[in-house]
C-alpha cells in the first residue's frame, strides 16, 4: 500500500525486533526493489535477543552489515547510518569502515543518527555523510540551532524520525490515554500524565488550525517540517492503512508564508513540558 501510494524511502534497523524487521521488510520490498531505498542502521550489540550497550568497532560494523544484506535480501544496503554515536569508537574509524563497505559495493551511502555537529564534521571529511537521522517537529525543534546550519552547509539531506511527537502531534493522545505495557512512551518524560495534560494546549491551537485548513493535525505536522527545507525527508511510521493515507496526503498541503510565521508564533509561546528522552538514554544522545 505505501509503495502504491508514492512512498520510495524505507526505514529498518537491526535493532528493531531486534532483526525481524529488517526480515519483514526485505520480503515485502523484495518485488520492487529496483523502486525503493531502504535505509538500515548498525552500532548496538545484543545479547540473548536484547540491547546490551553499543558497539560500532569497524570490525562489528562488517558483521552488521552482512547479516542486513541477507536479511534484507539485498545486494546493498542503499543507507547505512550508525544508529548511536559509540564513544569508545573514534568516528573517524566508523567513517572508515563504512567507506570500505562502500568500496567493496556492498553500501552505497553513509548516515547518522543523532549525531552532534563536532561528529559530523568529523566523520564527513572521512567519508561523506549523507544523511543524518534525528528527532525534529513543531514539538522538538533544537536541531534548528546548530545541526539545520551544518547539514546545510555541508550538503547533507535530514531524516526527521518522530515527525508527529511520537504520536502526541495528532491530537488522538490525551492524559487519560493509556499505553501498552511494552510502549516506549511509558518511560518518556514528555508522555507522564502530568505533562500530556501541560502539553495539550500546542494540540489544540494545532488542531482548530489544521480545521481552518480542512486538513488533520497530523498533516500540518508533517506540512510544516516539509516546508521547512527541500532536503528534509520526515519517516512517520504508521501501523495503520487510513493513518498511512492521511500522512501521504500531508506532501499536497501548501503551507504560505503567512501560515508558517502563524505556526512558529504560536509555537512559541506555548512551553513544552518534560523531556523528549528519560536520562539514560540523553546519554547516548551524541551532542
Amino acid at each position: 500500500a505505501a509503495v502504491d501510494g508514492g512512498v520510495t524511502f524505507f526505514d529498518t534497523a537491526e535493532a528493531y525486533g531486534p532483526f525481524a524487521n529488517e526480515e519483514i521488510v526485505g520480503e515485502a520490498l523484495a518485488p520492487v526493489r529496483d523502486q525503493v531505498v531502504i535505509a538500515t542502521k548498525f552500532g548496538f550489540k545484543f545479547e540473548g535477543g536484547k540491547q546490551a550497550g553499543l558497539d560500532s568497532r569497524p570490525a562489528h560494523i562488517r558483521e552488521v552489515a552482512e547479516a542486513s544484506l541477507t536479511r534484507l535480501k539485498v545486494d546493498a544496503i542503499d543507507l547505512f547510518y550508525q544508529h548511536r554515536v559509540d564513544p569508545d569508537v573514534p568516528i573517524e574509524d566508523v567513517a572508515g569502515a563504512v567507506k570500505d563497505l562502500i568500496r567493496e559495493g556492498k553500501v552505497k551511502h553513509f548516515g547518522l543518527s543523532e549525531a552532534g555537529v563536532q561528529t559530523i564534521r568529523r566523520a564527513h571529511i572521512v567519508q561523506p555523510v549523507t544523511a543524518l537521522q534525528s528527532e525534529y517537529s513543531l514539538w522538538w525543534r533544537e536541531p534548528e540551532r546548530e545541526v539545520l546550519p551544518t547539514l546545510e552547509e555541508l550538503g547533507i539531506g535530514f531524516v526527521p524520525f518522530s515527525p508527529l511527537g511520537k504520536g502526541f502531534l495528532t491530537g488522538k493522545i490525551d492524559d487519560k490515554t493509556t499505553f501498552d505495557s511494552t510502549d516506549f512512551r511509558n518511560v518518556v518524560p514528555r508522555f507522564t500524565r502530568e505533562n500530556r495534560a501541560a502539553n495539550l494546549a500546542f494540540v489544540d491551537w494545532l488542531t482548530k488550525f489544521a480545521e481552518r485548513k480542512q486538513a488533520t493535525p497530523a498533516q500540518i505536522a508533517l506540512a510544516w517540517l516539509l516546508a521547512q527545507r527541500p532536503w528534509i525527508v520526515p519517516i512517520p511510521g504508521t501501523t495503520k492503512r487510513h493513518r498511512l493515507a492521511e500522512n501521504l496526503g500531508a506532501a499536497a498541503i501548501q503551507l504560505s508564508g503567512e501560515d508558517l510565521r502563524e505556526i512558529d508564533r504560536a509555537a512559541s509561546q506555548i512551553e513544552v513540558h518534560g523531556a523528549r528522552y528519560p536520562e539514560q538514554l540523553q546519554k547516548m544522545v551524541g551532542r
